[in-house]
């Protein structure tokens, strides 16, 4: 088994992640700003995953633990959001560790 993140685990959980962004800000008044910040950046970094870039693969791990902050204080924030702040958060848990795998192979994978 290859030691590279698996790209697409990576690129399907950012898809989701925009989804999931795209799906909570549609009735935002804001909404080509929230679309900007919430919802291109995993898009392009899910291309990026499938191209096989380990930029992209480190960039979604960065960008997964700003959106873990925002999911946390949003779900504590405002009750009306939690069940959307709460996917967003786990969905960003994910993400770490989907872009994270070689790093998580190399530490703790079998050594033969």
């Amino acid at each position: 088994m290859s030691a590279r993140p698996p790209r697409r685990l990576l690129a399907a959980l950012l898809l989701m992640q925009a989804a999931l962004y795209a799906l909570w800000f549609r009735d935002d008044r804001h909404l080509v700003a929230a679309l900007l910040v919430f919802v291109l950046p995993p898009v392009l970094l899910a291309i990026g995953a499938l191209a096989g870039s380990a930029r992209a693969a480190f960039w979604a791990g960065v960008l997964a633990l700003l959106l873990f902050c925002h999911g946390v204080m949003t779900a504590w924030a405002d009750p009306a959001q939690r069940g959307l702040a709460l996917a967003a958060t786990a969905l960003s848990v994910l993400v770490v560790f989907a872009s994270s795998w070689s790093g998580l192979r190399a530490r703790f994978g079998r050594r033969g």
